[in-house]
């Protein structure tokens, strides 16, 4: 039996001997630049309560090779697409709550964006995910005492100078979630939602316009999570193959292909406990039973991660396709190291796990050809 194989790890952060922990990774690649933004929190602890700065290294992206800075300090940001030196500096920072959220506030008894990375769709239109904990009941003995947790977005279709909020993923409790833009077999384009969930495996919902309504959440079975959930990453990127689309074209002229959208999702792989983490394919996102077994890139506590996407400049070489992972890990906990790996799809392929049918014969993952 071969040995595991896990991509290349590069520690970004470590937690220091003062008790100082670096936490809740967010990735961003710039193609314009060739070049990664690795952001983090800085803690005092590992508690949400102790954070305490945003901090970022920055990595120049050569033939496979990522050269990174020194982590500087940012004591603000400003929106993606707006920095004048990709990156390197950054403008004060505007506080949208009131204008944007409102009076809506009052019926949230917190709420939280991301974590993670939004995405731009086709049209312009930019899309933070988030989620809030809505409240069900104030009046309990004078205490508020039932909350429930939905995943939402904002958005704007103005670059980013307005922005507005979606209604929430109905049904299933969902909280910190990611969003992918999925061009289908048939041409068409669905929004995919995944989120954390408290329910034993992860809560994905679609939406067919552009995140200002969702359908009712469904479970995702194959994704499981640990007790009280944990945060993963999901990424979309053009498939490596082409079918013909639904429209016919007239006779003598070209027929029309479409390239479907894969999703890679990235999250801690055991039920139990927050370790191993994995990377999964789905070929089919809208159904909750595409997804294939986990490649395991990081064996040990793991946690929080987040995924990037470097497309190959020609549809030929998609195999090819890069993709990097911003990742807490450690060896005593989770929350030891935030560590970076990429890995190109034709790995990805190679080292998931083949499923076993009862009949004894191994079939490849979700109906996709096995990479010899």
């Amino acid at each position: 039996m071969a040995s595991p194989y896990f991509p290349a790890r590069a520690v970004l952060f470590q937690k220091e001997p003062s008790g100082v922990t670096y936490r809740v990774p967010a990735l961003v690649y710039l193609p314009g630049s060739s070049c990664f933004l690795a952001f983090c929190e800085e803690r005092l602890s590992p508690a949400d309560a102790q954070a305490n700065l945003l901090v970022m290294r920055r990595g120049s992206y050569r033939r496979g090779h990522v050269e990174w800075e020194a982590m500087k300090v940012l004591p603000s940001a400003r929106l993606q697409g707006h920095s004048v030196d990709q990156g390197d500096t950054w403008s004060t920072v505007t506080d949208l709550t009131e204008n944007v959220i409102g009076d809506t506030i009052k019926e949230w008894a917190t709420f939280a964006l991301g974590p993670g990375h939004g995405i731009q769709l086709k049209s312009g239109r930019l899309l933070v995910p988030a989620y809030a904990y809505h409240i069900d009941c104030r009046e309990c003995f004078g205490r508020l005492c039932v909350t429930t947790p939905h995943s939402f977005c904002f958005h704007s279709d103005t670059h980013g100078r307005t922005w507005r909020f979606g209604e929430a993923v109905p049904a299933l409790e969902s909280v910190e979630c990611q969003m992918v833009s999925v061009d289908q077999e048939d041409g068409t384009n669905v929004l995919y939602c995944n989120a954390r969930s408290p329910l034993g495996c992860r809560v994905q919902a679609l939406s067919l316009d552009d995140g200002a309504v969702f359908q009712d959440g469904q479970l995702v079975q194959k994704l499981v999570e640990p007790p009280h959930g944990c945060h993963g990453s999901v990424i979309g990127f053009p498939a490596p193959i082409r079918l013909p689309g639904r429209a016919q074209t007239a006779p003598g002229t070209t027929q029309k292909f479409l390239t479907p959208t894969w999703v890679v999702y990235s999250h801690p792989t055991w039920p139990n406990t927050r370790r191993d983490l994995g990377v999964h394919l789905s070929p089919f996102p809208r159904d909750p039973d595409s997804w294939s077994e986990p490649w395991v890139i990081y064996k040990g506590p793991s946690a929080y991660s987040d995924l990037a996407c470097i497309e190959p400049p020609s549809p030929g070489s998609a195999f090819g396709t890069v993709f990097a992972c911003l990742y807490e890990s450690g060896t005593r906990t989770a929350y030891d190291e935030i560590s970076f790996s990429t890995f190109t799809l034709y790995e990805l392929l190679d080292n998931i796990p083949q499923r076993t049918p009862a009949s004894g014969r191994e079939s490849a993952p979700c109906g996709l050809c096995s990479v010899s």
